[in-house]
C-alpha cells in the first residue's frame, strides 16, 4: 500500500485525481435502463423483457460475444436526441469521476446501416460535448470504422463524414479484431491522414503483435488502443517507447472479455516498467462493469499500484491526448497541485 494508509485512502485519491479518458465508445455507455427507456420512446422491440435480463446477458467469453449484444443495443439509438441523451449521461458520470477531458469514439456504420442519418449521430453527440464545455470538460470526437466491414464501406463512411469534419478530430478502427488486420484499411487511413485527422486503432487486444506493427507502419497511428499483446515482442515495445506513443488500456474490459483471467495478472504495471505510456480507460463501461474510476480502483487494488504509478497514469492520460501542449500543461499542473495537497 505504498503511499496510502489503506485501500479506501487510495480510492479517495483516485476519485479526486484530475484525469482524461481516451478510450470510450459512446455506444458502450448505453446502460440497460436507458436502453429500455429509448426503446419505449422509439418504439423499438428488444430481445430482452427486463433490465435484469439484459444484465444477465452481459457474460462474455470473448470479444465477439460482447459485440453480438453491443450491436443489438444500438438498435434503440435513432434520433439526434437519443445520441444527445446517451452522451450527456456518460458526461454526467465523467464529471463525478474527476474527468476533465474525454476523447470519445463513435461507430457511424452501426447506425447508418440501420437507416439512421449520419447527421443524427454526430449532431447529438457533438451537441452534448459542446454543452459539457460549460462544465469544464473538453473533448475530441473520433469516428471509428468497423473492421469487420470492407474498406469500401469505410471509404463511403468517410465520404459521408466530410461535411461534419469540423466536429471530428480523428478516425479509429474497432470491432472484431482477429481476421481483420489494420493493413486491410491502409487506403482509407491514408486519406484520413491527408485530411488532417488524427489516427488511432485498436490493435493487440485479441489480435497478434503483428497487428500492432501494422498499426504503426501501415496506418501510421498517433496512438494505440489496447496494445496488450505488444508485450510479447520486445522489439515492438522498444519501437512504441521510442515513438513515444500512448496505449489506451482498459482493465475491466480486458477482464470481462477474458483478455486476462485475473486482474492480478493484468500487464499494466509491466507496461509502465517497460517505459510504455499506458493510460486507464473504461472502453464500454455499461457492459464491462465500471467507468474510469472503477477501472482505476480495480486495477490499483489488484496490482497494489503505488501513488507514483497512479499519478503517472493520470499524467499519461493528458500527455497522450490530442490537446495542445499548453492545454496539457494546465492539466498536468492541476494533477501536481492535487497530489501535493493529498
Amino acid at each position: 500500500m505504498t503511499g496510502f494508509a489503506s485501500r479506501e485512502a487510495r480510492a479517495a485519491f483516485i476519485a479526486g485525481l484530475p484525469k482524461a479518458e481516451l478510450h470510450l465508445h459512446i455506444e458502450g455507455s448505453l446502460e440497460p435502463e436507458m436502453m429500455f427507456a429509448l426503446a419505449q420512446r422509439g418504439g423499438v422491440k428488444l430481445a430482452f423483457d427486463s433490465v435484469a435480463a439484459i444484465r444477465a446477458a452481459y457474460e462474455f467469453s470473448n470479444l465477439q460475444d460482447f459485440l453480438d449484444i453491443y450491436y443489438q443495443g444500438m438498435a434503440v439509438l435513432l434520433t439526434e436526441q437519443d445520441f444527445f441523451d446517451l452522451t450527456t449521461a456518460y458526461l454526467d458520470r465523467a464529471v463525478v469521476d474527476g474527468v476533465r477531458h474525454v476523447e470519445i469514439f463513435f461507430d457511424p456504420q452501426g447506425h447508418t446501416d440501420r437507416g439512421v442519418p449520419f447527421a443524427n449521430v454526430v449532431g447529438g453527440i457533438a451537441r452534448a460535448l459542446a454543452e459539457a464545455e460549460a462544465r469544464g470538460i473538453s473533448s475530441r470526437l473520433i469516428m471509428c470504422f468497423l473492421r469487420h466491414l470492407s474498406e469500401d464501406d469505410a471509404q463511403a463512411t468517410l465520404d459521408e463524414a466530410l461535411p461534419f469534419l469540423p466536429l471530428i478530430h480523428g478516425v479509429g478502427l474497432d470491432s472484431s479484431e482477429v481476421g481483420h488486420p489494420p493493413e486491410k484499411f491502409a487506403g482509407v487511413f491514408a486519406r484520413a491522414r491527408a485530411l488532417g485527422l488524427k489516427i488511432v486503432a485498436h490493435a493487440g487486444e485479441e489480435g497478434p503483435p503483428d497487428y500492432v506493427w501494422q498499426a504503426l507502419d501501415v496506418l501510421k497511428v498517433d496512438r494505440i488502443d489496447h496494445g496488450n499483446r505488444a508485450l510479447e515482442d520486445a522489439a515492438l515495445v522498444d519501437r512504441i517507447v521510442s515513438d513515444g506513443l500512448t496505449l489506451t488500456v482498459c482493465p475491466l474490459s480486458n477482464l470481462k472479455l477474458c483478455v486476462v483471467d485475473d486482474l492480478t495478472r493484468h500487464p499494466l504495471r509491466r507496461m509502465l516498467q517497460a517505459g510504455l505510456k499506458a493510460t486507464v480507460n473504461s472502453d464500454d463501461p455499461a457492459y464491462f462493469g465500471g467507468y474510469v474510476n472503477a477501472n482505476f480502483i480495480a486495477v490499483a487494488d489488484a496490482l497494489d499500484l503505488t501513488r507514483d504509478e497512479i499519478v503517472t497514469l493520470a499524467r499519461n492520460s493528458f500527455t497522450g491526448s490530442f490537446l495542445t501542449p499548453a492545454e496539457q500543461a494546465r492539466h498536468l499542473a492541476a494533477i501536481d497541485a492535487f497530489s501535493a495537497g493529498h
